[in-house]
């Protein structure tokens, strides 16, 4: 049996609107307040998992170091055609 753990840090950028030119907006971002509760939601349905989670502090300047394949993922959305 293989023991996960999991880093769990907020974002903000996580909604970009790409629809107008080359940068995205991030005006559609859920608000700070609520975007806090949803994160405190998420870890605490990771915690009653029985994985061991780890967490970030919201809102604060972090610098996470990992491996990773990658460097970022981003969902791009645009209007419908």
């Amino acid at each position: 049996m293989y023991a996960f753990e999991l880093l769990v840090v907020s974002q903000f950028t996580l909604y970009g609107d790409c629809r107008k030119g080359r940068r995205p907006s991030f005006a559609q971002s859920t608000q700070p307040q609520l975007a806090q509760e949803l994160y405190a939601r998420f870890v605490s349905k990771l915690q009653t998992s029985g994985l061991q989670v780890a967490t970030g502090q919201f809102g604060a300047m972090m610098q996470v170091f990992i491996k990773n394949d990658e460097p970022v993922t981003l969902l791009l959305e645009t209007e419908a055609r």
